[in-house]
């Protein structure tokens, strides 16, 4: 594929290029990640692929289909946005999208719907997306945009692939992971044996610019750490502590409380007994 204009996130590229040569694009995808992450270059991209007619790689960006889909006028190419600005898409919206995608597509072979802040629909909003993702016409595709997939429902995650982007110049892939877990083992360890000063300090690691999914993968991954310390004769009975204030912070994030508050809660929560 030709995801030239996506800056970074070439695990990602990877992955869709291979996805594409061996089983073709998937019907439905969450599109993953922060402000300046890309995900709406990645959605116009992957849109333009799908309604691309052109030879060789695609998006080709020179056929009639991919230049109405960069100029946002292809009819088969469809943004959902909520009623207002700042208000999330509506169940009557989903239902209104349900009833469209059975009329065929106007010029192509397919019909995508592009769906802004997924994540901040209500449940029965995402209800009522399931048997769309689940049983809707072949040539019909699912693009869901969220700053955070965590706040879609898992039922509508499973049904869905979902791509988690990065910033240009941030870690990714194995780079990022690498990172997450030096972190946890170093906030893991001053959790088991660092008095409240020194915690306090290892603790503002949980400060910072990430975005609430990054937030809960180093939470849990600071669980897995604590865990395996317990399982291998630390001591238990502050590192099982430990694990549930980490449980209950990672909670919280999901819910956008502050990182540096989450760093105060945790460092009070293992010294106000």
């Amino acid at each position: 594929m030709n995801l030239s204009a996506l800056a970074g996130n070439q695990r990602i590229k990877d992955q869709l290029s291979q996805q594409e040569r061996e089983r073709g694009l998937s019907h439905a995808y969450i599109l993953s990640g922060p402000a300046g992450s890309g995900r709406h270059v990645l959605a116009r991209q992957l849109a333009a692929a799908m309604l691309c007619t052109g030879t060789g790689e695609r998006p080709c960006g020179r056929c009639v289909p991919c230049q109405k889909a960069a100029k946002g006028i292809h009819p088969d190419l469809l943004v959902i946005a909520g009623p207002e600005e700042g208000k999330p898409i509506t169940v009557d919206q989903v239902r209104a999208l349900r009833a469209d995608a059975y009329i065929r597509p106007n010029e192509g072979e397919r019909k995508i719907y592009l769906l802004e802040y997924a994540d901040r629909m209500n449940p029965s909003a995402q209800n009522a997306m399931l048997k769309l993702l689940e049983e809707g016409p072949a040539y019909a595709a699912f693009l869901l945009l969220a700053e955070n997939g965590g706040g879609l429902l898992q039922t509508v995650r499973s049904r869905c692939e979902e791509l988690a982007l990065t910033p240009a110049g941030e870690p990714e892939g194995d780079e990022g992971d690498q990172a997450r877990q030096a972190m946890a083992r170093q906030l893991a360890q001053a959790l088991e044996r660092a008095g409240e000063l020194e915690l306090l300090e290892e603790a503002m690691v949980l400060d910072g610019k990430r975005s609430r999914e990054e937030l809960a993968a180093l939470l849990d991954a600071v669980a897995d750490q604590l865990a395996a310390r317990a399982a291998a004769g630390g001591d238990r009975r502050r590192l099982l502590r430990a694990a549930e204030l980490v449980k209950t912070l990672r909670g919280a994030a999901m819910l956008n409380v502050n990182a540096g508050q989450l760093a105060g809660w945790l460092c009070a929560g293992m010294y106000n007994q």
